[in-house]
């Protein structure tokens, strides 16, 4: 079950770029889109505690800047489709170009599809639309395929041998072991079955991704700032672009 909490930083996130939008149009000024963050993990890698990290590192370092990141899991988004609010704000921030861009992309990967794709294709519109406006992590759900032709979006993999997925799993659920290993083999075939079914990729192609990052061999703090760095150094003047 979602929690508040994640919604919330949502409306937030969404709130605070709203307000930004509508400034720099009174003032005539143009519209700067922030980096975007897309990780897909095996199940149990961190890739949640690494994420909070990982925009604590932004929020630190960039003080001055007053856009809010935040991440989008499964769930998230998810419940995001269900809002009528937050859909619609989204699609305000949207120039016609970008939009336009957006039906584009849409339509080029789920093209002549049935009906019954009607979800999917709204989730890519979603995740497309949250990536154009920046500042955010995106969890999953071949976000790293669907925002592959946007100039701001880095593309991480998180994995880690069984045992230590295993181990986070059982700490995060209190399952035991048998649990946590049919949790993460059905969450793994879960992810790579929507990845090939949908966008016809293999999860693991390391061509997917910027970076892929082993997180068993660092603490959670030195994998965030690993990407943290690769991520700055790629995107250095959408940082410090705050106008």
């Amino acid at each position: 079950m979602l929690v508040k909490g994640p919604f919330e930083k949502a409306r937030q996130y969404i709130e605070s770029h709203s307000e930004h939008f509508e400034k720099a149009t009174e003032s005539n000024k143009i519209i700067k889109a922030g980096p975007c963050i897309t990780i897909s993990r095996e199940t149990g890698a961190r890739a949640d505690v690494i994420s909070e990290k990982l925009i604590n590192i932004f929020q630190e370092r960039f003080k001055n800047n007053p856009l809010h990141w935040t991440v989008f899991d499964k769930n998230l988004i998810e419940k995001v489709l269900q809002d009528h609010h937050l859909p619609k704000t989204l699609s305000k921030l949207m120039e016609e170009e970008k939009y336009s861009a957006i039906k584009s992309i849409s339509t080029e990967l789920l093209g002549g599809q049935p009906a019954i794709w009607t979800l999917v294709y709204k989730t890519i519109e979603t995740i497309l639309q949250i990536a154009q406006i920046g500042n955010v992590i995106i969890l999953d759900r071949g976000a790293n395929i669907i925002t592959s032709k946007l100039p701001n979006t880095f593309h991480a993999r998180l994995v880690a041998p069984l045992e230590f997925r295993i181990e986070h799993i059982r700490q995060l659920f209190n399952y035991d072991k048998k649990e946590a290993v049919e949790y993460i083999k059905r969450e793994d075939q879960d992810r790579r079955d929507y990845v090939m079914n949908y966008f016809h990729k293999e999860i693991n192609d390391p061509q997917l991704y910027n970076i892929t990052l082993n997180t068993a061999l660092f603490t959670d703090d030195e994998a965030a700032q690993i990407i943290g760095t690769a991520v700055i150094s790629k995107f250095k003047e959408m940082f410090f672009a705050i106008d």
